[in-house]
């Protein structure tokens, strides 16, 4: 099968477009022919060795993932002899980070318990794009932010997959969200429902002396001591990725500044795959419908991944394999 082959550390351009061998699944796993698959941070960090905490985990000198991707949509093709809840044939959307990636590449082998059945009403370009960043809003602002009618919420990094999901997900809520992002995607957040935006280049929203009862921080760029005073009394912080230096701060300060000053700053420590039954809810609701920056070819990959490092991204990246 053609498969994107990370043999080496380095920036997106040591990526090679190859061949690999067909995967076979076991008794508890599917074999999945993936029709999409979407970019994540997670592909930046893996395929640059970056943060060097990575290497911890995925290799030292050498990565041990041979193929990135973790966001896929595609259709069963065989099943494991111990699977009862997904037939050939059934069409399925997941994150592979718990699994050992593989979503770039024509098949992939993945257990039973991570899969969900992709909602009818979308595309699988649509439902790539949906578990890891779906989630991460999700998780964020419902499961550990609590966020409740007529609070005021704050998104930086709000015109990439989570903040653009986290908007739609926010809409019943009867809130006012504030978006944080560059200039070039003020236009489309504003189209999406966010009350008012800030262009990160122009203004620092730390600076302005507005408060907020709910900050979702995807880049987590500033000092913890500024995210601090731009909460309410009892707000919350919580970040889903970004600086490493600065998720250490808040992993090692914020329940410090939480025990003096009533305000809550946090981790949020993801769940992959957790509650993206939920996420088809909504989407067969018509609540939420992913923005989705492309579809590109299979070979626009290692491209891609340079792309999504530069934030220039609206959404969600998205590649068909077959394209």
């Amino acid at each position: 099968m053609k498969a994107i082959l990370l043999k080496e550390y380095g920036l997106p351009d040591v990526l090679e477009i190859g061949e690999a061998e067909n995967p076979v699944p076991n008794d508890e796993e599917v074999l999945v022919r993936i029709h999409s698959a979407s970019i994540n941070d997670w592909d930046w960090g893996i395929v640059r060795g970056k943060p060097f905490v990575i290497r911890l985990f995925f290799g030292l000198a050498k990565p041990k993932i041979n193929i990135p991707g973790v966001d896929i949509s595609g259709k069963i093709e065989a099943v494991g002899g111990n699977v009862r809840s997904f037939n050939i044939g059934d069409e399925i959307y997941c994150d592979l980070s718990e699994c050992g990636c593989g979503g770039f590449a024509e098949y992939v082998c993945v257990p039973e318990k991570d899969l969900s059945k992709k909602p009818s009403n979308i595309s699988h370009n649509d439902a790539s794009a949906l578990p890891h960043a779906g989630l991460l809003a999700l998780q964020g602002l419902v499961g550990k932010g609590k966020v409740k009618s007529g609070q005021s919420v704050l998104i930086n990094g709000a015109g990439g997959g989570v903040g653009t999901l986290g908007i739609q997900i926010l809409k019943p809520y009867g809130v006012k969200v504030t978006g944080v992002d560059s200039g070039e995607k003020l236009g489309l957040m504003t189209s999406l429902g966010f009350d008012s935006v800030v262009d990160y280049k122009k203004a620092d929203f730390t600076d302005t002396g507005e408060k907020y009862d709910l900050i979702l921080d995807t880049k987590s760029n500033r000092s913890l001591f500024k995210y601090a005073r731009s909460l309410k009394k009892n707000g919350a912080y919580i970040t889903v990725g970004g600086s490493m230096y600065r998720l250490l701060e808040v992993a090692l300060l914020g329940s410090l500044i939480s025990l003096f000053t009533g305000k809550k700053l946090s981790v949020l420590i993801h769940q992959p795959n957790k509650g993206l039954d939920q996420i088809s809810r909504l989407v067969e609701e018509g609540q939420i419908k992913p923005v989705v920056d492309g579809p590109y070819g299979f070979d626009k990959i290692p491209e891609l991944i340079q792309y999504f490092g530069e934030g220039r991204h609206l959404g969600k990246i998205v590649v068909e394999i077959e394209k």
